[in-house]
């Protein structure tokens, strides 16, 4: 009768929590990677995982640019990437490649990778939503971004004026996909000018079934420069707890240590990181564990993370203009280079030269490259010198004076791609941020994309 009475105490004033779908993951106690567009790619997802991050969104993704696409498995590092043939951008020649809309890493992403798409419609977002529902821990609606591109299309930030919509989106992938797939289905939003309009809308969309609610401490026509704002945080994190979903804060969170602190300051349950991380992804690193590293130590990290992923070079290249100090020589040099091998050798990155030549090659980039050229000609060099000394030596031989035995200079074919921590690629796959089509290296094994399943599907690396 006692214990009766201690767990009905206990039920009244613990709040509610939804269930976690057994595929997905519980936002709560979490400092995570905020989707951010460009700068959001696998590479600085790994790397901010490296460094701490409990979970990594993303960047979003546009549902028409998923729908369709076909789920491959890179064979030289194990990745997945969803592909499709581009529109050309409305040319009437055929697009000779295929583009990489989406890769993600099976074995160091998983349980800890939340996609977020772009969307407008229920039907498009469901269609693509069911093609990486098996790959990731959850799906999340991006009705927060304010940028042209998406809220033209009625997503982002445009979803807020059209409440119904967002709602009937919602509902539709919490019924179609989180529950066959098993998986969490979220969504992230701004701050509204007027608190009651905020109040009504987060109260509207607890009810719909999602598991998390991230709020962008800053309304929609306000940018990152400008201060967030957090007087509305606790009323959402309370509406939040009402209904048991996890609130996450968002908006000028500057470390992990910052993050935990506004849990505490303001009764969320999570915190997320964007622009900081930007800048410096070992900010998930705690003071006790460290801190911020230096920037050189960083960079190299990040560049082995993009070589081992084959990250476009133009997307590597455009954080990496972030992460490297301008104003030093090398990182001036750094910023003019045009492959990954010229970037390795500005910044003195030697150890990852083969591996940055070799995927120049496999990127195109080898013609590119001054580096690689420059290499490519002292070994044209180093080789009339061999062949002029055995010449020699020939001649030497034929007048009667003894020969020297020649050995020829070992040359580094530059090692393979994959190392210890990327799965080995599977030979048959029985089934399977804003990110627009880019023009990628071809892979080599495709099959179609999977339709809804009532379990997450478990990959084979």
């Amino acid at each position: 009768m006692l214990r009766f009475l201690r767990s009905a105490m206990a039920s009244l004033t613990t709040p509610p929590r939804v269930p976690i779908p057994a595929n997905g993951v519980d936002y709560r106690g979490k400092v995570v990677l905020a989707p951010m567009v460009r700068s959001g790619e696998l590479p600085s997802r790994l790397i901010a995982l490296k460094y701490g991050a409990d979970l990594v969104w993303g960047p979003e993704t546009i549902d028409r640019a998923m729908a369709g696409a076909v789920r491959r498995v890179n064979p030289r590092n194990g990745t997945i990437e969803f592909t499709r043939i581009p529109s050309n951008g409305g040319r009437t020649e055929k697009a000779g490649q295929e583009s990489v809309i989406y890769r993600l890493d099976p074995v160091r992403e998983k349980g800890k990778l939340i996609y977020q798409i772009g969307t407008a419609t229920p039907e498009i977002a469901v269609e693509a939503a069911k093609l990486v529902a098996g790959d990731v821990a959850g799906i999340d609606v991006n009705s927060g971004c304010p940028k042209p591109f998406s809220t033209s299309g009625g997503m982002g930030a445009a979803l807020l004026k059209t409440p119904d919509k967002l709602v009937a989106i919602l509902e539709a992938l919490v019924k179609e996909v989180g529950t066959p797939f098993q998986i969490g289905i979220s969504v992230k939003i701004r701050i509204l000018k007027d608190p009651e309009e905020t109040r009504a809308l987060v109260t509207r969309l607890v009810k719909t079934g999602i598991t998390g609610l991230t709020v962008h401490c800053r309304t929609p026509p306000m940018r990152p420069r400008e201060r967030a704002i957090r007087d509305q945080v606790r009323m959402i994190a309370d509406i939040c707890h009402e209904a048991g979903v996890a609130c996450v804060i968002n908006g000028d969170v500057a470390s992990k240590d910052d993050g935990h602190a506004l849990m505490k300051e303001f009764g969320v349950d999570g915190a997320m990181i964007a622009t900081a991380a930007e800048a410096n992804p070992s900010c998930f690193r705690t003071e006790a564990e460290g801190g911020l590293l230096p920037w050189k130590e960083v960079v190299h990290e990040y560049i082995k993370f993009c070589l081992e992923s084959e990250n476009r070079f133009g997307n590597s290249k455009y954080l990496l203009n972030i992460l490297v100090p301008g104003k030093l020589q090398e990182g001036k040099l750094a910023k003019a280079a045009r492959s990954y091998a010229d970037t390795c050798h500005a910044l003195g990155f030697e150890d990852l030269l083969p591996l940055a030549m070799h995927v120049d090659d496999i990127l195109n980039l080898s013609d590119k490259s001054v580096t690689t050229k420059d290499l490519q000609a002292e070994h044209t060099r180093s080789k009339a010198v061999q062949n002029a000394m055995e010449n020699n030596e020939s001649a030497r031989a034929a007048g009667g004076a003894s020969r020297v035995k020649s050995t020829s200079p070992a040359v580094s074919a530059g090692g393979p791609i994959r190392t210890n921590s990327i799965p080995a690629p599977t030979k048959t796959i029985v089934s399977e941020g804003t990110v627009m089509p880019e023009a990628e290296t071809q892979v080599d094994v495709s099959v179609p994309a999977p339709e809804a399943a009532p379990q997450k599907q478990e990959l084979t690396a």
